[in-house]
Parts: structure tokens; sequence; C-alpha cells
């Protein structure tokens, strides 16, 4: 490992243990179930969780929250219910489009899926219309249990103060920083990255709390 590679990696485990210290653990996704990640997952996409908690209670509520009934379900009434979350209309058609995919190809069996290796579920995911890599990301890691590493814009905000990486940097070469330079295990994945919004959403903010922030002796190491 190159001089380099090694600060980096020390670095990246370094604020992780702060984080971790200042926060605690997050258990973080929270659902009962794979299935109910991969609807937040989608649910969530440029909105609040807690809009999508909203929408989650409502399916839960009407007892639809199951592959197949949703995968039955008219996909304007599904999008009645899901109206907490907004974009309703959107996020109905794409979980109705996860769905297609799921019945088409799996029998809407879910575990037959997720027997795909990591490469070939990532590209089903991304199949998917409406499903990016983000999205896709979390289910793998969140609902699929796999050790690949989520990429949202609370990430390459935090990174980008810290000098990590630069604005232009895609989202591969982000992700790669954290899977060449930390173990590739699914439990310290989930929870870096649930640490990452944790820090993102009290101090790395648009405007940032940076005077408070648990890193601010880690800047510039």
């Amino acid at each position: 490992m190159k001089d380099r590679d090694r600060k980096t990696a020390h670095y990246l485990k370094d604020i992780y243990k702060k984080l971790h210290k200042t926060f605690g653990p997050q258990q973080w996704w929270p659902a009962e179930s794979p299935f109910e990640v991969i609807v937040g997952a989608i649910l969530t996409q440029n909105t609040a969780w807690t809009n999508v908690e909203k929408a989650i209670t409502c399916l839960k509520k009407k007892k639809l929250l199951n592959p197949r009934k949703l995968y039955k379900i008219d996909k304007k009434d599904l999008a009645k219910l899901i109206r907490p979350c907004g974009y309703y209309n959107v996020k109905s058609a794409r979980l109705k489009s996860f769905l297609q995919k799921l019945f088409s190809e799996f029998k809407g069996d879910l575990g037959s899926m997720f027997s795909l290796d990591t490469c070939a579920l990532r590209d089903c995911l991304l199949q998917v219309n409406g499903i990016g890599p983000e999205t896709a990301d979390s289910i793998l890691l969140y609902a699929a249990n796999r050790p690949v590493f989520v990429i949202d814009a609370y990430t390459r905000r935090f990174l980008n103060r810290h000098g990590l990486v630069g604005k232009d940097a895609d989202y591969q070469h982000i992700q790669l920083l954290f899977e060449k330079n930390l173990p590739r295990k699914t439990s310290l994945f989930n929870e870096y990255h649930a640490l990452i919004v944790r820090l993102a959403k009290d101090f790395c903010r648009k405007k940032p709390l940076c005077d408070k922030c648990p890193l601010k002796r880690a800047k510039g190491a």
C-alpha cells in the first residue's frame, strides 16, 4: 500500500471512530423486512425520511406492504397511498417498475433475486426505471446485506469539505475511496454511511456548524 493510501485509510478509520464515539450506533435502516427497505429506498428519493415514514405507515395500515399485494394494486391507487412522500405519481411508477422486474424475472421471490451475485444484482436493479446508483446501492447494502458503500449528497458534501474529493468527482471514484481503504464489511459500511448522514444533518449542513463539529480536529489531517 502506498503512503498516500495508508494516510487515506488511517484518516477514514479515524473519522469513523470519532463519529461512532460521538453518535453511537445508528441502527440504520429502520425497517421490518428487506422489502420494506426497498420501498423506502425508492420513496426517499428527493424527500425527507419523515415523509417516507408516513407513506410506509399508510401502506402498513392497509396491510399492503407486501410484494404481491403492491404488484396487484392499481398504479393510481398506489400513488394516493404514498402521497405523503411527494412526487407520488413518479414514485408509484418506479415501485411498479421494480415489482414488474421482480415478478417477470423472479416470480415475485425476493430471495431468488437476492441469490444473484453482487455485480449481477446491481445491474439488475439499475435496469429498473428510476433506480440509479445511490438507490441500487442502498438496496444492496441495507436490504441484501452486501458490502457496498452508498454515496449520497451528504457523503459528497462531507468528503469535499474535508478535502478528500473534488466537487466534480464521480460516483464510482467516491465509492472506491471507501471500498479500497476500509475493510470490506457490510456492518462497517452500513454504520459508516449512517453516521455520515447523522453528521450531515446535525453539523455538516449547507450552512455548516464547523466549530461544533466532532471532526473539527480531523480536518486537514
